[in-house]
């Protein structure tokens, strides 16, 4: 009713045997009004000591969770009932501890190693929020200057473009006094998550990371990111993109657990965002996975890329390959030297309106600054609908 965040402590043995259905029904009740707060207010559950059962539901429907090293856990059954029923021992922390659910589950956010960090994360943390939906984004002042220059992005880009390189690094040079407060950063590495502030106000960066599986995308980084976005296009949090993507990432593990349905869940989440949406593309971005990430095609406001951006089907190796195929080695080589000077820059997309502009990489947060300053009057609204269906 009032718009006020909601942060919920927990440490719960679950649901009260002795009062039988009653207690139940007073779970019930509180995951009721978890659903009915969701995207309206931000909820936060600080996770110290152990919850089980019902008790981990409402944390759940929560927007995000911290945990506590080696005295916080949660899992729906404890260890003595999983050794009744199945006869597996294991711990409580191998079973629902803060680095299996930080690592493994995804279902907790950051992992700390006491209570005290914990605490002071949350108040960083709803630092960064607005109280409701209908609020504002939080603005604080800042000595760092919107137009400063980076001129160390320049070089950052390897010659090789199969070297990898620290994405953290452009993330943190782009906000303010580089404080950035990454979620998950223990799952899915291959794309980071987080919020930071340009001019004082909160955006929400969404990033691939060529240091973790090159920066493709795989489930685990799709529903990661997923949610992120949806959760930042709730709260009209603007989100920075920034895209080095090779692809999605290849295998039989990943198509029979369903890349397909998981990979959908990030392109629906940034197709039906209507808060400002700024994507800088710094190396690759090929294939199905260019789109993903907030492409102009999924109304992305302000598409820009470096001059070391490469936006194509795919890497020139593999598309002269199948388009060439039977060609002569030497031919093939030929062809590829064409491919790569026809599409590994980012002028073509550029040409085709696609991209906006090709900037300088030390000119990065200038460039967005502005570009919030543009959209903050914004306005976007989505066909009348119940609500959507995303492919869950």
């Amino acid at each position: 009713k009032v718009g006020a965040p909601v942060i919920g402590i927990n440490d719960s043995g679950g649901a009260r045997i002795q009062e039988g259905v009653a207690s139940l029904g007073g779970y019930a009740d509180v995951f009721q009004r978890n659903v009915l707060a969701s995207g309206v207010v931000p909820q936060l559950s600080l996770i110290m000591g152990p919850c089980a059962g019902g008790a981990v539901y409402s944390p759940a429907m929560t927007d995000f969770i911290f945990m506590v090293k080696d005295s916080s856990y949660m899992f729906v059954t404890g260890p003595d009932v999983v050794k009744t029923v199945t006869n597996e021992i294991v711990t409580q922390e191998e079973l629902g501890g803060a680095v299996t659910h930080t690592t493994k589950t995804s279902v907790a956010d950051v992992a700390y190693d006491n209570d005290i960090e914990a605490l002071l994360a949350a108040r960083d943390f709803i630092d960064f929020m607005p109280l409701s939906n209908r609020g504002e984004v939080p603005e604080r002042p800042t000595a760092d200057a919107w137009d400063r220059l980076e001129y160390s992005l320049d070089t950052l880009i390897p010659a090789n473009a199969n070297q990898p390189y620290d994405m953290h690094e452009v993330i943190r040079k782009m906000v303010d006094e580089g404080d950035f407060f990454e979620v998950q950063p223990a799952h899915a590495g291959n794309i980071i998550c987080g919020f930071g502030r340009m001019e004082g106000s909160t955006v929400g960066v969404v990033a691939n990371q060529p240091m973790v599986l090159a920066g493709c995308l795989d489930i685990n980084a799709s529903k990661k990111a997923a949610r992120f976005v949806r959760y930042c296009d709730a709260f009209n949090i603007p989100i920075v993109t920034l895209v080095d993507v090779p692809g999605f990432l290849p295998g039989t593990s990943q198509e029979h657990n369903g890349i397909i349905k998981h990979g959908a869940k990030l392109l629906f989440a940034y197709a039906e965002a209507t808060v400002p949406k700024i994507t800088i593309i710094t190396r690759k971005a090929y294939g199905g996975a260019y789109d993903v990430m907030a492409s102009k095609h999924l109304r992305g406001d302000l598409n820009y890329a470096w001059p070391t951006a490469e936006i194509a089907v795919m890497g020139a190796k593999g598309a002269v390959e199948i388009i060439f195929r039977g060609k002569t080695p030497e031919e093939i080589s030929e062809r590829t030297a064409e491919y790569e000077a026809r599409f590994a820059n980012p002028f073509i997309a550029a040409q085709k309106g696609f991209i906006d502009e090709v900037i300088l990489p030390h000119s990065t947060r200038r460039r967005v600054a502005l570009g919030l300053r543009k959209l903050r009057n914004k306005h976007l609204e989505n066909p009348w609908k119940k609500h959507d269906n995303i492919p869950l």
